[in-house]
């Protein structure tokens, strides 16, 4: 069960839905089907060329395409989440969730629904009397969204084969962590002061779930119209238990803090039922540790596949170890914290590819050399209070 949600989280979820871009469409269809129609009564276009047959020929080119369109997507986007089903089985459930926010899915399937509603409304708005003007602007269009659903069919066939490919899904987590941890993990600045101020209020979760968003402006602002400072217990990523410590409300050295609306400050803490990757850096790692040991697996035996996860975990890795384990944090502009979000240590990512792959990969030499030299490459460039954690996996002989 998920708890309350924070604005800026449900406007996250609108912004990544799959069904706005073909909500949009529909929208979008609908109405210029209802301007042109309308606009139409004022206009004389010579096009009675598209239609020789009169009324009787548009309403049977719209009932056309109208029947098609609608059979044409449901069999398109069956065959589709059946390709997606066999995919996520392969590689990793989390994976899904890439292909559900591909832009390129949203809007075919935003073409198609667009073009059959444009298709009924103008068929509704055909006339009964055949002397009336045919809305001839409005059926080219028709004939225009047409040809453009299957300009976008055949461009959708050549794009839905190269995301399927194991290489394109590993590169696209591989992008999307990446930008994560340039968003939330900046590799300047001097880590800030904890929050070490006595605790006045536990706010406990109230629901249980996955944290996916932490709204620190929110927060910040909350904490500073109560006189205090705030931490948030679990990090992004984490599972929370329902009635569990979800927020620290901390006293400040000068000041007395009134208590936290509880409904209130729990709600600027998402709590969704599956990871999302906005927040979590750790939830691309646990993705490609996952398709690397479905591709280990006795079923699978992929070692390539293995091979190409573990090359983008490194990168990341790198990019992890040139910087410092440091919280997000709003502070005030005399310098106080007002809200801090632990972030997982740097221990943890390598325990997620390195420790887990020991044990899965122990009859894949391949495997193994490949994470001996992706350590002893890290150690080379790593902070030193990354390194004790790397030295303890290196290999002792």
């Amino acid at each position: 069960m998920s708890g309350p949600r924070s604005p800026a989280a449900l406007l996250a979820d609108v912004r990544e839905s799959f069904w706005l871009v073909p909500g949009v469409f529909a929208v979008g269809a609908v109405a210029a089907a209802i301007g042109l129609s309308a606009l139409e009564l004022q206009l004389d276009l010579p096009v009675e060329w598209l239609l020789p047959g009169g009324p009787d020929g548009a309403r049977s080119l719209l009932s056309s395409i109208i029947t098609a369109m609608i059979s044409f997507t449901a069999l398109v986007f069956s065959i589709t989440v059946v390709a997606l089903q066999l995919a996520s089985s392969q590689y990793s459930p989390r994976v899904l969730r890439t292909f559900l926010q591909d832009r390129i899915i949203q809007v075919t399937l935003g073409t198609f629904v667009a073009t059959f509603l444009f298709a009924m409304v103008v068929l509704a708005a055909l006339p009964t009397d055949d002397e009336r003007q045919l809305p001839e602007l409005s059926l080219a269009v028709s004939m225009s969204l047409v040809l453009a659903s299957t300009a976008m069919f055949i461009y959708y066939l050549h794009h839905m084969t190269t995301v399927m490919r194991v290489s394109h899904i590993i590169a696209s987590i591989g992008s999307q962590t990446r930008r994560t941890i340039e968003r939330r993990l900046p590799g300047d600045g001097a880590a800030p002061p904890p929050v070490t101020g006595e605790v006045v209020q536990v706010v406990p979760a109230p629901g249980s779930g996955m944290v996916t968003d932490v709204d620190l402006a929110r927060l910040a602002r909350l904490a500073r119209e109560h006189d205090c400072a705030i931490s948030v217990v679990p990090t992004p990523g984490d599972f929370v238990l329902a009635g569990a410590p979800l927020l620290h409300a901390h006293r400040l050295p000068a000041g007395e803090p009134r208590p936290l609306p509880v409904g209130h400050a729990a709600r600027e803490v998402t709590i969704g039922v599956e990871r999302t990757p906005g927040q979590d850096v750790g939830f691309g790692f646990r993705q490609l540790a996952d398709i690397a040991e479905r591709a280990l697996s006795p079923a699978v035996n992929d070692v390539t596949t293995a091979t190409r996860a573990v090359q983008e975990a490194h990168d990341l890795l790198r990019r992890l170890a040139t910087r410092p384990e440091r919280p997000w944090t709003v502070r005030d502009d005399d310098g106080t914290v007002r809200v801090r979000v632990n972030c997982l240590p740097f221990d943890a990512y390598l325990a997620m590819v390195v420790d887990d792959l020991r044990v899965t990969a122990g009859s894949q030499p391949r495997i193994a050399r490949l994470l001996d030299a992706l350590l002893e490459d890290l150690h080379a460039v790593a902070l030193p209070v990354h390194r004790p954690a790397l030295r303890r996996r290196m290999p002792t002989g």
